[in-house]
């Protein structure tokens, strides 16, 4: 293979984060029990969330303002401030979660550093991302960070002309078949799928992936297998 360029994203691929905002849901969706039972909360959120990606983006922030539609929509605008103020500080929890590394990743990014230029390809808000790097403790391994609106193909082939590579030298890991392989298989590049044990509901498809540049793993050292270091 010619890969010249790594790229890792970042949430549930580098460190826990999709744990938190299932425990903040489930809290939100406690919040306004009065209203409707807890699942039928989550679902009434989850299309607000969707219909407002195109004006947020993703993220905390983005998550806290769908949050707070979601309870003035469920309660007929009459849930009472206090309850608003309850979801705020909800997501300013999430914003200060510490930085929690899966196992073997700050490894896994020392063996390759000297082989591969490294990059992280992230989806969110850009001052939260930045901030989750700084924190992680491993933004010095990356030749560049790029933290994107959304993970289609044109997002990718800006990337790739950006890092001046071909597509066929770029590598892209992640959690998301729908955001980190597919896109990237499209333009000729390589997508490589690390299964995380929860997932966003709207990152999730049931596609069954059969093309030369497409690997499963079950581990982040499973990538050894597959390079030449």
């Amino acid at each position: 293979m010619s890969i010249k360029v790594i790229a890792f994203d970042a949430d549930d691929t580098l460190w826990v984060n999709e744990p938190y905002f299932q425990e903040t849901e489930h809290k939100f969706c406690q919040l306004l029990e009065d209203y409707l039972p807890q699942h039928t909360t989550s679902r009434e959120l989850l299309q607000v969330e969707i219909q407002n990606l195109s004006l947020y983006g993703y993220g905390i922030k983005g998550f806290m303002l769908s949050m707070i539609e979601t309870a003035l929509k469920v309660s007929d605008k009459t849930i009472e401030i206090g309850v608003v103020e309850k979801i705020i500080e909800y997501g300013k929890e999430l914003l200060a979660r510490p930085i929690e590394l899966f196992e073997g990743i700050e490894e896994v990014l020392k063996k390759l550093k000297d082989s591969y230029r490294l990059v992280v390809a992230t989806k969110g808000d850009l001052l939260d991302q930045e901030r989750k790097l700084k924190k992680s403790g491993i933004e010095h391994y990356f030749h560049h960070i790029e933290i994107m609106s959304d993970k289609g193909e044109s997002d990718y082939l800006k990337l790739i002309k950006h890092l001046d590579v071909k597509p066929e030298e770029f590598l892209m890991i992640g959690n998301s078949i729908k955001s980190d392989v597919l896109p990237v298989l499209s333009i000729g590049g390589h997508g490589y799928h690390i299964p995380y044990h929860t997932t966003w509901s709207h990152e999730l498809v049931e596609h069954t992936i059969e093309h030369q540049n497409f690997r499963q793993l079950n581990d982040i050292n499973e990538l050894f297998n597959h390079l030449q270091l």
